[in-house]
């Protein structure tokens, strides 16, 4: 919001609660450019709020990240529900609304995990999605493309790749964090870092840069595909995540303990690296942020906001 808001769109808001006192703040410079509605994408009545309003574009981002086993195994109906049923319904908005461009917000789960660790992800490499979230996010784009297909409007879907940054939190929808929102809490608090596998590899994107590639897609005259990857296009080993968190927050001590299987339940990126050249050639879209320059960014976001982990 804050990113299309800054290139000079008129903005509604739907979701399925109220902003807080923090989103209000985040937004305030842009507050005359931003409508608030609250409601839920299962709800048709909801939604029929929508078809007065002068929409053009649809980012769709409303999902239920129930990656973690005993969410998926718990709510499995629920996370079908909010992520197939729900893109449908904003789908239907859509059609009944002549949209210009619809846009959903998919990720790389789709790619699925125990691939090649030197293959690198291109849009057109094979899906295979492991679970219910990753599915149900597959299941969406191929909605997003045919109800583009039959009723006339571009539709694209853009698959992102470990984001980390400001306003991330634990909501009903969404409890696993990123390790790098986990890590810079407990380096604020002077708390020690456990981790048992400093070699292990991931993606870490940075949400600032993920807002400007979807809205670089959204806004641009034409597209060429209809799937395209927003990522860093960078590796890093959680080993250098925190040499990076320890040279711009000192105050913590890292330790190294034996495997366990606490430790080894976190979510894990895959170890892949993502390709992201057609951001960069159809788009024009490069990443700004660096791992360094992200992670400082999101410290000073912390700090600029006093964030607490007890009220965040």
């Amino acid at each position: 919001i804050k990113t299309l808001a800054k290139k000079g769109h008129r903005i509604v808001s739907f979701d399925l609660v109220s902003p807080d006192q923090l989103i209000h703040r985040y937004l305030e410079p842009w507050k005359d450019q931003i409508e608030y509605i609250q409601g839920d994408i299962l709800n048709e009545e909801d939604l029929e709020k929508m078809t007065e309003l002068r929409i053009t574009k649809i980012v769709h981002a409303a999902v239920f990240t129930g990656i973690l086993p005993t969410i998926e195994s718990s709510k499995a109906r629920s996370i079908v529900d909010i992520n197939v049923l729900g893109t449908a319904n904003l789908l239907e908005l859509a059609r009944k609304i002549s949209i210009e461009r619809f846009l959903y917000i998919s990720s790389g789960a789709v790619y699925g995990i125990g691939r090649q660790s030197d293959e690198i992800l291109h849009e057109e490499s094979r899906i295979n999605p492991n679970n219910l979230y990753s599915m149900t996010k597959y299941t969406s784009e191929l909605l997003t493309k045919r109800y583009g297909e039959l009723f006339n409007f571009d539709s694209v879907s853009v698959r992102l790749s470990g984001p980390y940054g400001p306003m991330e939190k634990i909501t009903g929808h969404r409890v696993n964090q990123s390790v790098i929102k986990t890590w810079v809490g407990q380096a604020l608090r002077g708390e020690s870092i456990e981790i048992d596998d400093q070699s292990r590899r991931q993606e870490a994107t940075y949400v600032m840069d993920i807002a400007e590639g979807v809205a670089a897609i959204l806004d641009s005259p034409s597209l060429s595909y209809g799937v395209y990857n927003n990522a860093s296009g960078e590796q890093s080993t959680l080993g250098e995540i925190l040499r990076v968190l320890k040279n711009l927050c000192p105050g913590f001590e890292v330790k190294v303990v034996p495997f366990s299987e606490e430790l080894d339940s976190m979510p894990k990126g895959r170890d892949n690296l993502t390709d992201i050249t057609r951001l960069k050639e159809d788009v024009g879209f490069v990443p700004k942020f660096g791992l360094k320059e992200g992670i400082a960014d999101y410290l000073e976001w912390h700090q600029t906001y006093n964030i607490r982990e007890s009220t965040f």
